[in-house]
């Protein structure tokens, strides 16, 4: 039995000396950004297959870049990595299907019309430093960035993780916090997130050194384009916070081409026959 006594305990008032009065509150919320994430996205096959032509092309990758926020000249800096710009009807509408239910449970609400996707490569000591993907759209609060994955299995990597980070709302505006979230990258996965979300993607050790053992991925932003319009309620709180910080992160002057050579493309209308939807909650009988 418990030493403890068994009657009701009677709540005690903290006093105002053990817990001083404040004029007002000083908190600084803390909002994680919203990530949607699917498993065996395309299928083994699809898969197996994307894998054997991204090793297929390793003669025509180059090293990924990346914009200078203030003179938004193309650099080196904070990012090691190989990078292959693709296009892909099969992909893109793999995108279009999944996509009405990836806004429904990220509370985005806007036009999406455009992709622009990579093939990138990530070997030895490869990396990306903490980021957003503004400079990679028109309208960072309205748009959305994926992250599919493919390696081999036994994976021929270590380390190569994405980090998501939260957003600090302080008096000063807004800016990643200090925690975040890790995505491991499994093969045939793919995770969605707001383009304007603090993100990096961790170093990666590859052993034996061969380019098929690398951690590769397709990364893509949807957007939409110029004259497309947001829904009529706009996008939500939270993705105005996290495009507030990201503005800052953009070059001072317009960018007319992606720096690693990718082109839009439209994004096709989804397949209402293989539109992926939220199952219907079961009913007691």
């Amino acid at each position: 039995m418990s030493g403890y006594a068994m009657e009701p305990a009677t709540p005690t008032e903290i006093s105002t000396q053990a817990l001083p009065p404040s004029d007002q509150w000083s908190t600084a919320p803390v909002v994680p950004a919203p990530v949607c994430r699917f498993e065996n996205f395309l299928g083994a096959e699809r898969a197996g297959t994307l894998l054997k032509y991204a090793i297929s092309r390793e003669a025509d990758f180059h090293a990924g870049t990346v914009l200078d926020p203030l003179s938004g000249q193309v650099s080196y800096k904070g990012r090691s990595s190989l990078v292959l710009p693709v296009t892909s009807s099969v992909f893109s509408a793999h995108l279009a299907d999944c996509l009405p239910l990836v806004q429904e449970i990220l509370g985005h609400r806007a036009a999406l019309t455009q992709t622009l996707t990579v093939l990138t490569s990530h070997g030895e000591g490869g990396h990306y430093g903490m980021h957003t993907d503004a400079s990679r759209v028109r309208d960072v609060s309205m748009a959305l960035s994926a992250v599919y994955y493919l390696h081999r299995r036994p994976r021929g990597f270590d380390g190569g993780q994405l980090r998501l980070y939260d957003t600090l709302l302080g008096s000063g505006g807004a800016q990643p916090a200090e925690s975040y979230r890790t995505i491991e990258p499994e093969h045939d996965t793919i995770v969605f997130f707001p383009a304007g979300a603090f993100h990096e993607v961790v170093p990666s050790t590859c052993p034996s050194g061969h380019f098929a053992d690398h951690r590769f991925t397709l990364t893509t932003w949807i957007s939409n384009t110029e004259s497309a319009t947001p829904m009529p309620d706009g996008p939500s709180r939270i993705w105005q916070w996290l495009a507030r910080a990201a503005e800052r992160t953009r070059p001072l002057t317009d960018v007319t081409h992606d720096h690693d050579g990718a082109s839009p493309i439209a994004l096709p209308p989804s397949d209402p026959a293989t539109r992926l939807t939220l199952p219907s909650p079961r009913t007691t009988p």
